[in-house]
Order: C-alpha cells, then sequence, then structure tokens
C-alpha cells in the first residue's frame, strides 16, 4: 500500500474517533449545564478544544450556546467538529479505491448533515440536543458501516490504529476535564454524583453500574476508565487494540521502524497496566499529560517510519 494511501486513511479515522467522543462529550456537558445553571463553565473543555487564546475563551465560558457554536460548527476553530468531519471525508475521498462505497456514503452523508441549516439553528438558538443526537447517531451508523463493510487487510489495519490512537488521548484529555473541574480532590469530590457525566462521555454507564451495583466512587470511576478491558473506551483496552492492528503490519514493515514503535507502544502500555493510580491525585496529575505525551510521540513516529512525513 502507498504511503499517502495509508496516511489517509489513518487520518479518517483519527478525525472521526474525535469527532464521535466530542460530540458524546458535549452532549453530556450541555445537559450537566441545565443542571448547575449558575455555577457551570465551560472552562476545561476550551482549554483542550479551542484554539482561541485564553482571553477570548473565557469571555464565552459561561455561554452554553455560544461554546457549542464554536466548537461545533465554527470553521475558524480549527478543532472543531466541522472541520473534523470536513476532513475526515477529504481524505476518504482521495482513497475510494481503499474504503468500502459504504464508508464513502456514510462520511459523505455525514458531511452534509452537518451543515444543514436545521442543525445550524438548534446549535445556536434552538435546542442543542435534537442536533446533538442526530449528529451521534450518524456518528454511530459510521462505526457500524466500517465494521461489518471493510475488509480485514491493510487499510483496516491502518484505520483502526488511527480509531484506537485517537481513542486513548480522547480517553485522557476527558479524564483530565473531570479532574480539572474537581481541582484534582479526589478525596473532597469521591462520591460526587457527576462522576456519571464523566460516563455517559465515555459510553460507559451501564457497564459500570453493572460491575460496582450503582456505587459511584472516584476511585471505582478512574480504574473503569484506565484499566477496564472490557470497556471500550479505557485507556489500557485502547493500547491493547493499537499493539495488536500495529502487529498486522510486521511483515511488510522495514524490521528497525517496526522495533522502535513496538518498543514505544509496549512502554506506554506497561506503564498503564503497571501503574496505580484510582486514588492519588498527586499521581494523575503527572501520568496523564506525561502517558499523552508518549501517545503522541507514537503518533509522531508513526507519522515518520510510515508516512515518511518530518
Amino acid at each position: 500500500m502507498l504511503s499517502r494511501v495509508a496516511e489517509s486513511i489513518f487520518w479518517m479515522a483519527r478525525y472521526m474517533e474525535r469527532t464521535n467522543r466530542m460530540l458524546r462529550m458535549l452532549h453530556t456537558k450541555y445537559v450537566s449545564s441545565q443542571d448547575e445553571i449558575n455555577d457551570f463553565s465551560w472552562n476545561s473543555v476550551l482549554q483542550i478544544y479551542s484554539d482561541k487564546p485564553e482571553a477570548e475563551y473565557k469571555l464565552i465560558e459561561r455561554d452554553s450556546p455560544k461554546v457549542l457554536e464554536h466548537l461545533i460548527i465554527d470553521r475558524d476553530n480549527n478543532a472543531s467538529i466541522i472541520n473534523n468531519i470536513t476532513r475526515a471525508r477529504e481524505n476518504a475521498r482521495s482513497v475510494q479505491d481503499h474504503i468500502t462505497k459504504e464508508v464513502w456514503l456514510c462520511l459523505n452523508e455525514y458531511y452534509h448533515l452537518i451543515r444543514e441549516a436545521d442543525i445550524e439553528k438548534n446549535i445556536r438558538s434552538g435546542d442543542p440536543i435534537t442536533s446533538l443526537d442526530l449528529l451521534i447517531r450518524h456518528g454511530m451508523l459510521y462505526n457500524g458501516t466500517v465494521d461489518i463493510t471493510m475488509a480485514r487487510e491493510q487499510s483496516f489495519n491502518f484505520l483502526n490504529i488511527g480509531r484506537f490512537l485517537s481513542r486513548a488521548i480522547i480517553t485522557i484529555d476527558l479524564l483530565t476535564i473531570k479532574l480539572k473541574e474537581y481541582d484534582y480532590d479526589l478525596e473532597k469530590y469521591a462520591d460526587d454524583p457527576s462522576w456519571r457525566f464523566l460516563l455517559y462521555s465515555l459510553s460507559g454507564y451501564e457497564l459500570y453500574n453493572k460491575r460496582n451495583r450503582g456505587t459511584l466512587d472516584a476511585g471505582l470511576v478512574i480504574q473503569h476508565v484506565l484499566y477496564n478491558t472490557d470497556f471500550p473506551h479505557s485507556l489500557l483496552y485502547s493500547l491493547n487494540r493499537l499493539s495488536r492492528y500495529f502487529e498486522r503490519l510486521k511483515t511488510e514493515s522495514k524490521p528497525e521502524n517496526f522495533a522502535q514503535l513496538e518498543f514505544l507502544i509496549g512502554r506506554c502500555s506497561n506503564n498503564i497496566k503497571y501503574s496505580n493510580l484510582t486514588n492519588n491525585s498527586k499521581l494523575l496529575k503527572e501520568f496523564l499529560p506525561q502517558t499523552r505525551n508518549e501517545l503522541l510521540e507514537i503518533a509522531s513516529t508513526f507519522n515518520k517510519s510510515y508516512f515518511g512525513n518530518t
């Protein structure tokens, strides 16, 4: 497979994973904002998903419609959802011979959906939940279409490497957002009801309840998000899947390139697997950005070794 083709598929998957996770997080945050109208702030979300200077995004941090507009349909925000979907579609269009017709049509429909006037109107001044629900459902349709139509060959491997790399980074981002809201004080907020919003954002609330009999506890939530390998959005699950799909590239890879990335992925996985952070605020504050940097190093090395970019 040509490196430019692999790169386009890899980035298509990364942009779509960002899109789907951001949509769920924004849906959850908007619902929680209705419970805390006076004290609610989008500051921790804007720190990660806005490219505005801090002085500018602080002006809108308590204005939910303006925040949603900025994060979903603002083309001037490099990290907005509409820009993610547009870039995913551009990458998909350039490699139509290497993805299924169904995947291309699904992505193309997604692109036209987010540009509809009703979506924009609801986000700016109407009922954003209706539009968010519609976009989330289409994201689920995309994931299902990929899984039931794509052949299990090189394209699928690069797609899943991009998907699970982004998923791991986003899981760290969402946990970081929640911990910043609590000022990393796990003792004070050990049984705070709003931990459920983190689980909603990661589609993990039902599984958490089954495993923990409805007990909402900070340590148990963090353990679930970081270590539960039965939970498809946990950090360790994402790293295990990343390693699995990367291993499938071995026969087509230069030995030195494969060995370098195998080491980086293995080191990151082991750092997570053998950590014990569920109730340690200080270690979490250091561990999450460190692990995120390790994931970005994996992405950068992958970019150089497999796509020839510097």
